[in-house]
């Protein structure tokens, strides 16, 4: 009797269904076939998952595929992330793929296999411009720009308690600098086009709120967006339902009202003139001071190159994100079309200042998909001198790609501000995988470095390097992106500073916290 009342209830419900299939004018599918229809939604809405864990080979999978989601995740956990019996790449036919050349013979190297190893920047921050603060950032690896609104607090918690276990620097992202960003790592401070954090009421920017955020953090640079590789030039929207008493108290910004972030800086409006706003915070503060864009046109990098080389202005650094580029939601346009590949763009950026001898003066990092020790080992040997890891570091703290960033349904509880989903990231456990990833992949690249002989990846060069191009053809780096000799290198100076400081005394080096 009771399985009758059960049959009866669900052929009710179906009846009810076809019914308002029939009925609705929205969806035609629906229409032309009821019930059995909503199957293809259902298909639809867990598509991704389907790929990735049933369709896909673990090659094929995009933005990452499952081999390199495996070896973040294991590196993460501290487990085996050795692969076994031989490469799943068809590698004389993969057009694009990178070759590292190893070396016979090397002299003093450091030691590729202790995880707390140092790996400081080859360059002084700062130092070629006499910063009063300037420094040598203890690890080439740190934590790209993620601001607390498109990541929760459990996140941006997880992340900075990673990067203060790993000695890594955080970049804060343009959203401001939360109280979640205070839990022991040293911060990058992003000033984005809404100048949130620092801002008058009008949206413009203020120098005293900027000194104030800098005075009460542990702020160790400034960095200007100006683009970024998941949105070039173009501005955001803040919907007011989602500015809530905490976001807008971080941010600047009225409670519940909608909040339009411009798509270029009010506080300058060419390169000269931005030149003239990074010399004002650098003086005003004492922090080096940087540029973070996607490639585009190259007029602006040859002007900020030609006024840079009469020495009395310039920048710190220059962080370059590559169009891959992913942790900002954006229309598909932009996600796919607009800004260019990492590679091309930073090998044209580079190759611009050294035209005019000034890739000594000033430090480049590279950002966008540059967290996997192959496209961290290309990076470093177009010129590099540091890489900004984010989805690499979501991974790490539990990401599962379900490509739900823009939907504030985060699974995982890592793009979201929703509580219950939020609640789930724990960030103690997080942040400790966190810190091992960021280590690993140090370890990793210190590995890579010693295969091709030298003590720092820094020291790779565009010809250790080459890129397969068509099925039985290869040429470097050097060859595919026209660099000319000596390009991507360090200077001598340089280069023996560095070497010095792995091999000849380690001990001094600055160590990650344990």
């Amino acid at each position: 009797m009771h399985a009758r009342k059960i049959g009866a209830a669900a052929a009710t419900a179906l009846a009810v269904l076809a019914a308002r299939d029939l009925i609705q004018k929205k969806h035609a599918l629906l229409r032309n076939f009821p019930v059995i229809g909503h199957a293809r939604y259902l298909l639809e809405s867990i598509g991704p998952e389907l790929r990735q864990y049933v369709v896909t080979s673990n090659e094929e999978e995009r933005p990452f595929s499952r081999d390199q989601r495996s070896w973040i995740y294991a590196s993460a956990k501290e487990e085996n992330n050795y692969f076994g019996f031989g490469t799943e790449v068809d590698v004389e036919h993969v057009q694009g793929h990178a070759y590292v050349k190893q070396r016979t013979f090397a002299g003093a190297l450091p030691d590729a296999h202790d995880p707390q190893a140092p790996l400081p920047s080859a360059k002084v921050l700062g130092g070629p411009r006499g910063r009063a603060k300037a420094f040598r950032p203890a690890s080439v690896v740190n934590v790209s720009a993620m601001s607390f609104g498109s990541l929760s607090g459990a996140a941006i918690t997880a992340l900075n308690k990673g990067a203060a276990l790993a000695g890594t620097m955080h970049n804060t992202g343009e959203g401001g600098l939360s109280p979640y960003h205070r839990n022991g790592g040293d911060l990058v401070l992003q000033i984005g086009t809404a100048y949130f954090g620092c801002r008058n009421e009008d949206g413009s920017f203020n120098l005293d709120k900027l000194k104030d955020v800098v005075a009460g953090a542990p702020v160790k640079a400034i960095e200007i967006k100006l683009s970024q590789g998941a949105k070039p030039g173009l501005g955001g929207m803040l919907p007011g339902a989602k500015v809530t008493p905490e976001i807008a108290r971080i941010r600047g910004i009225p409670v519940g009202k909608d909040c339009a972030s411009p798509s270029r800086h009010t506080a300058f409006s060419d390169v000269d003139s931005m030149l003239d706003f990074v010399e004002l915070l650098a003086t005003e503060t004492g922090l080096p001071v940087g540029v973070k864009s996607a490639v585009g046109e190259m007029g602006f990098w040859q002007e900020l190159a030609t006024l840079m080389a009469r020495g009395d202005r310039g920048v710190d650094f220059v962080t370059v994100d590559g169009g891959e580029g992913g942790t900002g939601a954006a229309p598909l346009i932009f996600t796919d079309s607009v800004s260019l590949p990492f590679r091309m763009g930073f090998s044209r950026v580079y190759g611009t200042f050294a035209e005019l001898g000034l890739t000594d003066e000033l430090t480049f990092i590279g950002s966008g998909k540059l967290g996997l020790p192959e496209n961290a080992a290309v990076a470093f040997a177009l010129g590099a001198d540091m890489i900004n890891v984010a989805r690499e570091a979501m991974l790490s703290i539990g990401c599962i790609q379900s490509q739900k960033c823009h939907t504030d349904t985060c699974p995982t509880g890592i793009a979201t501000q929703n509580p219950w989903l939020a609640r789930g990231l724990d960030p103690s456990s997080k942040a400790t995988r966190a810190a091992v990833y960021l280590r690993t992949l140090r370890k990793e690249l210190t590995k890579v470095s010693a295969a091709v002989g030298v003590a720092h990846p820094a020291l790779i060069t565009a010809d250790d390097i080459e890129i397969m191009n068509g099925d039985y053809e290869a040429r470097t780096l050097a060859g595919v992106y026209g660099y000319k000799d000596g390009w991507g290198q360090l200077g001598p100076h340089l280069a023996d500073e560095i070497t010095a400081l792995l091999t000849t005394n380690p001990t001094t080096a600055p160590r990650p916290a344990l």
